[in-house]
């Protein structure tokens, strides 16, 4: 017998040539997943560099409507804080907030605080239902936005008469205040609004998309003319880009977890790689349901069986069923030997007798090797087979 042996000179173990043939389906997968997620990352984060930034001339910057109010006598100021832009409000300056929803609420209510009643000209460029309630109290963004980007004025307002039909299509506005001018509706809805100051002469433009202002749509449609009325009603402009390292009026209620800050595309990123590995899972477990039997185009020497249930049986460390199967062969093979009929080999009350009868020993010593416990250890194993060959040799011997 030679299965005791095989289980000690035979490692169960995988090699590195057969972990990296398991695993480099699903390291090429993560691969091609992780070059993805770069790749995306890098083309947006060009896309957005310098977006509505009037120092920019990337198509998503803002340095020709800066260029042309300059040729008209209006200079511009970029500011980045909060402190900037309170300080900057004034009955001859027109703000530019760009992104308002970048802002927290607190800063939110400071920055309507400090351009209410300015006399000033306050444009909010793209401001959604987080920020246009507080910047401008009484206005509401619709969840739905336009379906279309070129929309004709349909307002008595004369710079948007005068620009005629500009890309404004973006976010929809509603208002309560009786005296707004609601231009370019979209569906009824406005996607730019201007709501004068009820004291003095200073007013408030929601306007639902930046692409007026866009180096690479200035010259479509009207959006010149519209970005430069919008603009240039005062001879000064501070343009706001609202920053998420700004910590100005930033209050206790403003504080962000770890998943706020985190943009929304890695959201994404992460399901995405919780679907890959739920396919791949399924992929690795392709074989549902329970094995059929087939048979074999070629012939296996009972040795390499014998070695491969070996490695099975040390791979999940079963030695009780290792035990089970040496000793219920070698009560079949001593069976027939002593007279006992096979099927009753594995009854005790009848090979014990017969073989303690035929070996003149002790039955107890019988019984423990041939129906006693599973082994403790793999040492107890070898041993185990060990004595099970020593017992067929004795019997064997004239």
């Amino acid at each position: 017998m030679t299965t005791g042996a095989t289980l000690t000179s035979t490692s169960a173990s995988p090699t590195a040539r057969q972990v990296w043939t398991r695993a480099r389906g699903i390291a090429l997968a993560v691969v091609v997943l992780l070059a993805g997620a770069v790749a995306i990352a890098v083309i947006r984060s060009d896309a957005r560099h310098g977006e509505l930034d009037p120092r920019s001339a990337d198509p998503n910057g803002s340095r020709a409507v800066a260029e042309l109010l300059a040729d008209r006598g209006v200079d511009t100021r970029v500011v980045t804080t909060l402190d900037e832009a309170a300080a900057a409000t004034g009955p001859d300056t027109t703000l530019l907030v760009a992104n308002p929803d970048l802002l927290t609420p607190s800063q939110q209510t400071r920055l309507h605080h400090a351009f209410t009643d300015s006399d000033g000209r306050t444009v909010l460029v793209a401001s959604g239902s987080a920020s246009i309630e507080r910047l401008a109290p009484g206005v509401t963004a619709d969840p739905a936005t336009s379906l279309d980007s070129t929309l004709a004025p349909n307002c008595a307002l004369p710079a948007a008469r005068r620009a005629g039909t500009a890309d404004t299509g973006g976010l929809r506005y509603t208002t309560t205040h009786l005296g707004a001018d609601k231009c370019y509706p979209s569906e009824r809805l406005a996607t730019l609004l201007r709501i004068p100051d009820t004291h003095g002469d200073g007013d408030t433009v929601a306007l639902g998309a930046p692409d007026i202002l866009l180096n690479d749509r200035l010259d479509q449609q009207g959006n010149a003319s519209l970005a430069l009325q919008l603009l240039g009603s005062r001879p000064h402009l501070v343009w706001y880009l609202p920053s998420l390292s700004d910590t100005s009026a930033t209050g206790a209620d403003d504080q962000r977890g770890f998943l706020d800050l985190l943009p929304s595309g890695w959201l994404w990123g992460t399901l995405q790689l919780f679907i890959a590995a739920a396919l791949a899972a399924l992929w690795r477990a392709r074989r549902l349901g329970p094995l059929v039997p087939e048979k074999l185009p070629v012939a296996i020497r009972a040795s390499e069986t014998t070695e491969g249930h070996a490695r099975l049986y040390r791979k999940a460390d079963a030695r009780d069923r290792a035990a089970d199967a040496l000793r219920s062969t070698t009560r079949t093979r001593l069976a027939p030997l002593t007279g006992v009929p096979v099927t009753q080999a594995h009854t005790p009350e009848a090979l014990l007798p017969a073989l303690s009868a035929h070996l003149h020993s002790d039955g107890q010593d019988l019984h423990a090797l041939l129906f006693g416990p599973p082994p403790r250890d793999d040492a107890a194993l070898i041993a185990l087979a060990d004595r099970l060959d020593a017992l067929e040799r004795e019997v064997r011997r004239p």
